[in-house]
């Protein structure tokens, strides 16, 4: 199945379930940066409604999802946000549905969303969303989105690499590239793909080894190879103290 019929596919479940609530579907991520990878990369979406969702509408929307999504290379990344979140940032910001989570997979009655859940990523998700997102369905995103503070955004994809000391050696692409998307936003304010990361960090010879191995892991013209991970941990803590003090600095001058 081409990309164009897998997003018809997933935005028609979407459209029929969630009928006049729906405002939208937008698609982010590497598909609207340019960098879709068709063997390993997500389908990235965030759905806006007017109000809430019945729960009964979320159990079958993820039964229609889970057939779609299930064994296909780009698994489905998807919340579902009210409108009045977006037009009144909330942070962190509340959240309808997420898809996917594993218990889906083993409770048709199990919810990943609804009242209590926040979500510190979706403050990510829709800065590139407004500034480098698509609109799949419904409303044009510039109407749908709008700019929210830096420091939400800063301290969202700040959290997401919080974990890289040790989640590095596990997963060397995306934190690797990650830690250089954080870094680039902070030093020049750019919001960027894991590609466009990338190659800043080799231009700006961070480690231009270990992140051209990484990038061309991620754009598919190599396998991952083996990492030191001696390399791999010290490139982290390089990193995080680099990313730490210009947050500290760009808070003090807040402040």
């Amino acid at each position: 199945m081409d990309l164009k019929k897998y997003l018809n596919k997933i935005g028609h479940v979407f459209i029929e379930e969630l009928q006049d609530n729906l405002i939208g579907i937008y698609i982010h991520g590497s598909i609207a940066m340019g960098c879709f990878n068709r063997n390993r990369s997500d389908v990235d979406l965030l759905v806006v409604v007017k109000d809430g969702v019945a729960d009964e509408t979320k159990r079958s929307m993820i039964s229609r999802l889970l057939p779609i999504t299930q064994g296909h290379q780009n698994p489905l990344e998807m919340s579902i946000i009210q409108e009045k979140y977006l037009n009144d940032f909330t942070y962190p910001t509340p959240f309808e549905l997420h898809f996917f989570h594993p218990n889906y997979l083993i409770d048709d009655q199990f919810i990943c969303g609804g009242e209590g859940f926040l979500d510190p990523d979706l403050a990510a998700h829709i800065v590139v969303t407004y500034n480098r997102g698509a609109t799949l369905y419904g409303k044009d995103v510039k109407k749908t989105f709008h700019p929210i503070d830096s420091s939400f955004y800063v301290d969202s994809i700040v959290k997401d690499v919080e974990d890289a000391k040790t989640g590095i050696v596990e997963n060397p692409v995306y934190y690797v590239l990650n830690l250089c998307r954080v870094l680039y936003f902070l030093k020049e304010g750019v919001v960027s793909s894991k590609k466009e990361a990338g190659e800043w960090g080799i231009k700006s010879s961070l480690n231009s080894k270990l992140i051209s191995e990484c990038l061309a892991s991620y754009v598919g013209v190599t396998d991952e190879p083996d990492f030191n991970n001696n390399e791999l941990s010290s490139f982290a803590d390089y990193i995080l103290e680099e990313i730490h003090a210009l947050k500290t600095k760009q808070h003090s001058h807040q402040t």
